[in-house]
């Protein structure tokens, strides 16, 4: 297994994992690098990082349930519901951003899902030339032991339309604006945009930081998206972390890293995974 430096955190109390697990595609299989040969891979190697939240993306059935199955102290929301459109089998956009909480840290308040187009209340809508309908969950949880809360928000911005992708997280970013300013909101996903990218500017400016932007400064650190190539992607140079942590809020990140994790040169992902640890007052 191979990591990458990290802060040493000294004061943890949450552990934030996002993951986009690459939907089970027959395409895959035929590869060689399918969800049947990457399922216990992927399971351990976010187990071996003691999460106390998992925030996924590109999430099927099949996918959801292995979940619940491996990680049975923990409850699974954003799963059930209607679907993105009418097929019953293959990815064809409904894969879904499920979070994953641990059950003996956390108490459910409240939980819900929006889609990520101007009817946000319809399932499977579309807007902005999106190329699949997109949508958010968020869970609104209470530290057991402390009793302090906060809210978990899940997404997978669009992967063509530049428009979508600065309407979409725009909408995310006025809807988490009904809570106050100083209550605490974790935001994470795969945002299909590079660190630099306008499409962030916008939860900039509304007070929302990148976990890894406030540890390490103002500059891309690394890759996320790897086409199941890890450090030997050849695209790296002209890349850029897709999938991030933001928070907002009275968070304070103390260890932020990219996880670049294999076991036996396997990875359990086309995407590194993403990692936190953050103080919630």
């Amino acid at each position: 297994m191979a990591g990458t430096e990290t802060f040493a955190a000294t004061a943890v109390t949450h552990r934030v994992l996002c993951c986009n697990i690459r939907v089970a595609l027959d395409e895959d299989e035929e590869k060689g690098v399918g969800w049947s040969s990457r399922r216990d891979i992927c399971l351990k190697i976010i187990r071996n990082r003691k999460p106390d939240i998992i925030c996924l993306q590109e999430v099927l059935k099949s996918q959801s349930d292995d979940f619940k199955k491996y990680f049975k102290d923990f409850q699974l929301i954003g799963f059930d519901g209607p679907e993105m459109d009418a097929h019953p089998t293959g990815y064809h956009g409904i894969a879904k951003n499920p979070i994953l909480f641990s059950k003996k840290k956390y108490e459910l308040l409240t939980a819900g899902t929006y889609w990520l187009s101007e009817t946000p209340l319809v399932a499977g809508s579309k807007s902005w030339d999106t190329a699949r309908a997109r949508h958010a969950n968020w869970v609104r949880l209470k530290e057991i032991a402390t009793g302090k809360e906060f809210r978990v928000i899940n997404l997978h911005l669009d992967h063509v339309s530049a428009e979508a992708k600065l309407q979409q997280l725009k909408m995310v970013i006025e809807e988490s604006k009904q809570y106050l300013p100083e209550f605490n909101q974790i935001l994470t996903g795969d945002f299909n945009s590079r660190f630099e990218s306008p499409v962030f500017t916008k939860a900039r400016e509304e007070g929302w930081k990148d976990a890894l932007e406030t540890l390490y400064g103002q500059k891309e650190i690394g890759f996320t998206g790897h086409a199941f190539k890890g450090m030997k992607y050849e695209k790296a140079a002209s890349g850029g972390r897709i999938d991030f942590i933001w928070y907002r809020g009275k968070v304070k990140p103390v260890a932020a890293e990219i996880i670049r994790d294999d076991i036996g040169g396997v990875y359990p992902s086309d995407h590194f995974f993403v990692q936190s640890d953050l103080e919630i007052s």
